[in-house]
């Protein structure tokens, strides 16, 4: 059995037949005067809430409008927003950036009054090689600016290093923290000597070697301050390098080794100054040959 289709009124003609009883309420509204009857009690059931359909339709649809606008008030307020806290983040890293490099020109202007007796030139670190450390590093100064290989290089708190090459306007510095390093050292208080080596592998726990300790009145203790020795052959005097961290007694019972914390932090360097005065040589026929074959290892 065919179904039968369902009977519609298309909408355009439901429209116009409210329309034309619309037009037609109004103008017997307009000719007949009467309060009341049908055709107000009509008006009161037809228009009144079509009337009312429209408004709330409106103000639907100019709330709407208004959230629009506002959404995009909104976003043209956050865009703005963005914009100022990239300007400020930018402004932060800047005032940051000034202040570290500030912080180093301090330690460096006090380091160079605590080795006020020595002509130096400030320099900036512009190379390293790989890994955590400054254990090999290259700077912006060279011979054309008077740079000379053996040069004593310090920042921070004391003794970084010794320059072993140099370019025109470049020099590569060893630190003290290299594995090929062996800096003639003594105890500040009592003058001990001692000898301090580079090592990385230690240096993951911040420390360094420290040999041959002629600790003869057992006077030495943790804490106590390291410097270079009278005896360096390249290294000027008193320059400090750190700081007692451990010591034992060696097997001869006449030496004793340990472990050093340097007083430069070798993981974050930036700027150096270099000490312009080479130590004098010492007569290679009076130097002790022992210290002499140690501290050569220091230099390629």
């Amino acid at each position: 059995m065919k179904r039968r289709d369902r009977f519609t009124i298309p909408g355009k003609y439901i429209l116009l037949a409210l329309t034309i009883l619309c037009v037609i309420t109004m103008s017997l509204s307009f000719l007949t005067d009467f309060d009341g009857g049908f055709l107000n009690m009509a008006t009161g059931y037809v228009l009144i809430p079509v009337h009312k359909g429209i408004n709330r339709a409106g103000g639907w649809l100019r709330e709407k409008v208004e959230n629009l606008e506002d959404l995009k008030e909104v976003k043209g307020e956050n865009e703005r927003l963005r914009e100022q806290v990239a300007d400020l983040t930018l402004e932060n890293s800047t005032l940051l950036q000034e202040r570290y490099e500030l912080e180093e020109l301090r330690k460096l202007y006090e380091l160079d009054n605590d080795y006020s007796s020595l002509n130096k030139i400030a320099a900036n670190v512009i190379g390293k090689d790989t890994g955590n450390w400054f254990h090999m590093f290259i700077i912006d100064k060279g011979s054309e600016d008077g740079i000379h290989v053996d040069m004593n290089v310090i920042a921070g708190g004391g003794l970084v290093g010794i320059v072993t090459k140099t370019g025109p306007d470049w020099a590569q510095v060893r630190s003290i923290i290299d594995d090929m390093s062996n800096v003639s050292a003594m105890i500040l208080k009592n003058s001990d000597l001692c000898y301090v080596r580079g090592d990385l592998q230690m240096m993951t726990e911040g420390t360094m070697h420290l040999n041959e300790l002629r600790d003869l009145d057992d006077e030495v203790e943790q804490g106590d301050k390291v410097v270079t020795s009278y005896a360096s052959a390249k290294y000027h005097k008193g320059i400090l390098i750190g700081y007692v961290n451990e010591i034992k007694t060696d097997a001869n019972n006449l030496t004793k080794s340990g472990s050093l914390t340097p007083a430069v932090d070798f993981e974050h360097l930036s700027t150096v100054l270099v000490i312009t005065d080479l130590k004098q040589q010492v007569d290679t026929e009076k130097a002790d040959p022992e210290e002499a074959a140690e501290e050569g290892e220091e230099t390629e």
